[in-house]
């Protein structure tokens, strides 16, 4: 398929084009006729050649006009308006959605500091756009699907913030079962409710900071598909919509939008080859690993460990991390003279950390559950911590200029949703500053895993600088306190 820019997007009231020619693509225009016809699965997107492009007016009443023209000039006005619009808001971007043109997640994917995940991005719009729909998979609590490219392989991973366990269109029946009959049960009271999308794309940033690279990278993104779960309404609004375009196009021309509208959610990208990590574990206690795997895999193990203990995650187990182990006698022998090589080469045996939805609590687990670290009770967390890992991590915990502009990254990542609230976010980075104290302290005495989850759990809190009304600010005096209540389920 060819690729162009979704900016470029046509007026429907532009003279002098033809239809397109191919019967299957999955959208079809007439500009003699002012009609489009948008198959199921499809969204529009009109490309602009040649001389037929006129202006744009962007949107939201900003008051500047752009010309999108072919050759250096567009591309770089294109680029400008990409930066824009990657500080906006989640509700400016929704609002974006809502006064843009016809279908399609047109320009709010952008990542011009990542222009390989932007790729894959743009890879996986075009797969939908050709049919290879997101497929929903069975397992978990919420809505979440794999992503194809136009081949049918998968390149990703999307959960979209409608469905997740509190959303309003989760589709797992079960967890709807749950909420209505045993609400007091449901959910985990120390996490903000509808956002573990950017849980997943925090966890992801934690680690690209803390320099672990266990996490595969995971973005906020938007995307629309047929399989995702939308309402009913949602969907005759769509086929409604549809039909007057292509029945009475002066009426259509008024909508905002055709089709179903995006999603926004975590987007993480598939890894290869990888197993969970039960299936290794059981494995590895019958068939004992090589001594230099092993350190690899202990390497790997408090990478995991320091990931966890740092955005507090309240969900790992056994099942939703990842173990990539490339035997031996799977690899070509190598050698004498490829010996040097051997030594630097990628490790044989590496850990992925995925579904961390689920973590940066505003508190300490005190309710019922006290959602334990279920790697604390593994071998490897009896080790103290290896020399490797306390080069990695220490020097960086333990300066509270990298924590600050951590915490001030984190911010402008929780701030696009709309529920964000800044009392709560604040209440989230003590307890990860905490999480952060205990560890630089454990690293420091050479202590091992199991024995930093028994430390005390420590809330360091931002003390108020002084209020003006509703305004209060915050100065720069940090105040550490233990947090003394546990959960009434509790082993450690």
């Amino acid at each position: 398929m060819a690729e162009y820019d979704p900016s470029e997007r046509t007026p429907l009231n532009s003279p002098g084009s033809q239809e397109r020619d191919d019967p299957e693509a999955s959208v079809h225009y007439d500009r003699t006729r002012h009609t489009i016809k948008v198959n199921p699965g499809g969204a529009v997107r009109v490309p602009v050649t040649g001389e037929n492009a006129l202006p744009e007016v962007d949107v939201e009443g900003s008051g500047e006009e752009e010309l999108l023209l072919a050759g250096p000039a567009g591309s770089s006005t294109k680029r400008a308006r990409r930066s824009k619009l990657s500080s906006l808001s989640l509700t400016d971007k929704e609002n974006l959605i809502t006064a843009g043109s016809i279908g399609g997640t047109g320009e709010l994917n952008s990542f011009p500091e990542d222009p390989e995940f932007s790729e894959i991005i743009q890879k996986a719009e075009q797969a939908i756009e050709s049919g290879f729909l997101p497929e929903r998979i069975s397992q978990g609590s919420s809505g979440s699907y794999f992503v194809k490219d136009s081949k049918g392989n998968i390149i990703g991973v999307f959960k979209p913030k409608s469905e997740e366990p509190y959303g309003h269109l989760n589709p797992k029946w079960t967890k709807y079962f749950h909420k209505t009959c045993c609400p007091c049960c449901f959910g985990r009271g120390c996490l903000v409710p509808n956002q573990g999308y950017l849980s997943e794309a925090a966890a992801s940033l934690v680690d690209q900071k803390l320099g672990l690279g266990i996490v595969p990278k995971t973005k906020e993104v938007f995307l629309v598909s047929e399989t995702f779960h939308y309402s009913a309404i949602d969907r005759a609004k769509s086929r409604g919509k549809k039909y007057a375009l292509e029945k009475v196009p002066q009426v259509g021309r008024r909508f905002h939008r055709v089709g179903l509208p995006p999603k926004v959610g975590s987007f993480q990208l598939f890894v290869e080859g990888y197993k969970e990590a039960d299936f290794w574990l059981r494995k590895f206690e019958t068939e004992p690993l090589p001594e230099n795997t092993r350190k690899q895999l202990q390497s790997q193990f408090e990478r995991l460990v320091v990931l966890d203990y740092v955005i507090r995650n309240t969900d790992r187990g056994s099942d939703n991390w990842l173990v990539k182990y490339d035997k031996p006698d799977d690899a070509p022998k190598a050698s004498e003279k490829d010996t040097e090589w051997a030594v630097n080469k990628d490790p044989a045996i590496k850990i992925a950390a995925i579904d961390n939805g689920l973590a940066f609590p505003f508190k300490h687990p005190d309710e019922w559950r006290a959602y334990p670290f279920h790697w604390a009770s593994l071998p490897q967390a009896k080790a103290p911590f290896s020399q490797e890992t306390r080069d990695l991590v220490l020097s960086r915990i333990s300066d509270m200029n990298f924590v600050q502009d951590l915490s001030e990254d984190l911010y402008e990542m929780f701030k696009a949703d709309k529920g964000f609230d800044k009392a709560i976010f604040e209440k989230q980075m003590s307890v990860m500053r905490g999480q952060i104290l205990n560890l630089t302290q454990a690293l420091k005495d050479v202590k091992s895993p199991m024995q930093l989850v028994q430390m005390p759990r420590v809330v360091v809190e931002r003390s108020r600088s002084g209020s003006q009304g509703r305004i209060v600010n915050l100065g720069s005096v940090f105040t550490q306190t233990f947090h003394c209540k546990r959960p009434f389920f509790s082993s450690w």
